[in-house]
């Protein structure tokens, strides 16, 4: 092969070590993921799975020369404002979309459109790089919870529903984020679209497979939550029936994942012929331009949201919170750090930390979401589960470690105003970010880790500290 022929992998290649250079914090964040959360150590695979994709399809490049042009440049303009908007929302898996569509433009303006097009399952299968998905976790736990107490109503079993707390006689179940079935979701789709763009040929056949893995392993989720409560009611004891369910899953997974793939085999079609050959055209460096322009126009993303970010303000004094004694509660030792106050309690035989943190303003909302949770989340031990509860009219944000690794509860204020930093909430970060607005405040209230009845004491806390009454700081 020529050196010329050779040209438009190497600018594809060149491209791509800049693209990661530039967006380093996004294959960072995305590799940090996949090491820490089970929802997405698959994604260990994906790069794998398409390298194999893309050489069953090996013909294709003898009969497909890479023909590049200018013109898939154009997608990479839309994928700016993108990429912006997701980094002022502080959205890093939005970020980490774009930079993939940068990356699929790059693509497909050095190969060309026929031979992107002939590789595209292979190319696309590289979007599940991206761990996505962790805003179902929510809308998941009310499912499986709606499920689980559906499935008692049927079997007379008695219980009590508090949120995601489900009680029966023989004990209370929880149902945590990590039974939510996120993961088993995740790893559902990754297989189900593997699974459809080998098996199937038909778009509609592929659709409706994918739509199945979709739907499936939340139903089966559901079935798996009931089991578990159904199984301590028939054993005695809640604990019993919880034991080891997160393995039982996995192998119920699996199982369902088998009976998906047979259910799959009887419509099943043979692969489309390799295309017919293409002359090649000669490659010459002008025509590379478009690989440039994608790579110039991905840079131009970092470098605009730069002249934003820059333009924070000065950092803050603290400004300590006006905190009520909760009763039986007394003030320990209160501690100013520049943005930083912190004040203790001792109530009874159970010590608290409320820390308050003002951030400069502009900050970005990813910034002050993360410096709530890593304040509140100092000292938890082990996994951590989050939920958001409404106590005494505002809401809360509560972390509970497991075993006895203590809970704690963040909350941010914008404008003055409580929130827990839902899209809406993003939305005004932003706002303030761009326009210059108020400082964001942070409050995090944590219980030493290791105390017995720490959640019912924490609760009272939050209820006394902060009320719509007479709101946590001064206006």
């Amino acid at each position: 092969m020529s050196a010329r022929a050779n040209l438009p992998w190497l600018a594809i290649g060149l491209g791509g070590l800049i693209l990661g250079l530039v967006f380093h914090q996004e294959v960072a964040a995305a590799l940090e993921v996949w090491n820490s959360s089970t929802a997405y150590g698959h994604c260990w695979l994906v790069l794998p799975i398409a390298l194999w994709l893309a050489w069953e399809r090996r013909e294709v490049f003898a009969r497909l020369p890479p023909t590049p042009s200018l013109w898939p440049a154009l997608l990479a303009l839309p994928l700016i404002p993108a990429w912006l908007l997701a980094t002022w929302l502080g959205i890093m898996e939005g970020r980490q979309l774009a930079v993939l569509g940068f990356i699929e433009a790059l693509l497909l303006a050095g190969l060309g459109w026929r031979l992107w097009w002939a590789l595209s399952p292979a190319l696309l299968y590289l979007v599940f790089l991206v761990p996505f998905g962790a805003f179902l976790t929510p809308a998941l736990q009310h499912i499986t919870t709606s499920f689980i107490i559906h499935g008692l109503r049927l079997l007379n079993i008695p219980f009590e529903a508090d949120a995601f707390r489900i009680t029966i006689p023989e004990g209370a179940f929880y149902v945590a984020e990590a039974c939510a079935g996120l993961r088993f979701l995740i790893a559902s789709i990754a297989f189900g679209v593997l699974y459809a763009v080998t098996m199937f040929r038909s778009p509609a056949r592929r659709a409706i497979f994918i739509a199945i893995s979709c739907v499936l392993p939340v139903i089966a989720n559901g079935f798996r939550g009931l089991g578990i409560v159904v199984l301590g009611h028939i054993l005695g004891s809640a604990e019993a029936g919880a034991a080891d369910h997160l393995i039982y899953g996995w192998i119920f997974f699996s199982i369902v994942i088998l009976l998906l793939a047979a259910g799959g085999l009887p419509f099943r079609q043979a692969m489309a012929a390799a295309p017919p050959p293409v002359a090649a055209r000669p490659g010459h460096a002008a025509s590379l331009a478009g690989c440039a322009a994608v790579v110039l126009l991905a840079i131009l993303a970092p470098a605009a949201s730069s002249a934003f970010l820059t333009r924070n303000g000065t950092q803050q004094a603290a400004i300590v919170p006006r905190l009520t004694m909760p009763p039986g509660c007394t003030p320990l030792a209160a501690h100013i750090d520049g943005p930083v106050s912190t004040q203790g309690f001792a109530c009874g035989q159970q010590h608290l930390t409320v820390t308050s943190t003002v951030l400069p303003r502009g900050t970005n909302p990813a910034s002050i979401l993360e410096t709530a949770r890593l304040s509140a989340r100092a000292g938890l031990l082990g996994e951590v589960d989050t939920q958001v509860e409404r106590i005494a009219g505002a809401n809360w944000v509560l972390m509970t470690g497991t075993g006895l690794g203590g809970i704690a509860a963040y909350a941010v204020w914008i404008d003055g105003i409580q929130e827990v930093g839902g899209l809406h909430d993003r939305l005004q970060m932003a706002r303030d970010m761009l326009t210059q607005g108020p400082p964001p405040i942070t409050l995090s209230v944590a219980v030493a880790p290791g105390q017995q009845a720490a959640g019912d004491t924490l609760r009272s806390v939050l209820a006394t500290l902060c009320t719509p009454a007479h709101g946590c700081f001064a206006d």
